[in-house]
């Protein structure tokens, strides 16, 4: 009996991490001016919608991915100084993949990254899927629920149990997925999460903990408790300086907003 489940046939265009600079309002600074913003696109075709051109060889018979990466180039020419949020941008984004695609495309993952949006952060990812279903509601301002990852977020903090550990902070390196609730809103209206991960690092950066486990699970309460728009939080924590001969040493935990409420 196989331990893994067998994945469904799939059939995806995609263009990975074009790099742009757009203006999608304030950056870590403050400042509203353009900063580099990395864009994915996922194009997910009806089911088995690539067979045609993986027999005649002919990209006439696919989705053009050459053609895709002009059309997203190309509404951020037109649009500098437009982007209100990742939000906003998304959406545009996905109009132009589902416009391409035609009545091929099943639905449209859109996966927007801003390295520039939070300082003591790598960056923040709007992980987004919008299936065919929601496609005309894009054009009158509404963007479905997705998934916001803050990547390695750096906090100074005194953790451990051993008496150098306790003298001294460490660099925990942490993670935060959001899941967002509802149906979808206005791609102006949205969590503001570098505010969000702002007062978390100010809140836990004066406290200390004996484990992992219980400045994770801090972390997590604050997150889900930080916006009734968050349906659940994973927040992932790594000691890089806890073992001699491994990467790091971590700890994971996922909770629902409703675990606290």
């Amino acid at each position: 009996m196989s331990s893994y489940q067998v994945p469904e046939t799939t059939d995806i265009v995609f263009v990975d991490t074009l790099n742009l600079p757009i203006n999608i309002g304030a950056d870590c600074w403050g400042r509203s001016r353009p900063q580099i913003v990395l864009i994915s696109v996922y194009i997910h075709l009806k089911s088995s919608f690539l067979t045609a051109a993986g027999s005649s060889d002919n990209v006439t018979d696919s989705v053009h991915y050459g053609h895709l990466t002009k059309s997203i180039t190309a509404l951020v020419e037109e649009r500098p100084n437009s982007f209100s949020n990742e939000r906003e941008l998304g959406s545009a984004v996905a109009s132009a993949a589902f416009e391409l695609a035609g009545e091929s495309a099943a639905a449209v993952r859109v996966v927007i990254e801003s390295p520039k949006q939070i300082l003591l952060a790598e960056g923040i990812v709007v992980d987004t899927l919008v299936p065919r279903s929601f496609h005309p509601n894009l054009a009158s301002g509404s963007f479905p629920p997705g998934k916001i990852m803050i990547k390695d977020l750096v906090l100074a903090v005194i953790i451990g149990v051993n008496p150098p550990e306790r003298e001294a902070k460490q660099r925990v390196i942490t993670n935060i997925t959001f899941y967002e609730s509802g149906g979808g809103g206005a791609v102006g209206a949205r969590v503001d999460y570098p505010q969000v991960v702002k007062k978390l690092a100010q809140e836990i950066e004066q406290t200390s903990y004996l484990t992992l486990e219980k400045f994770v699970m801090e972390i997590v309460r604050s997150a889900c408790l930080s916006s009734e728009s968050i349906l659940a939080v994973t927040v992932r924590a790594q000691k890089p300086s806890a073992l001699s001969f491994a990467h790091s040493s971590g700890v994971e935990i996922t909770r629902s907003r409703s675990a606290f409420t």
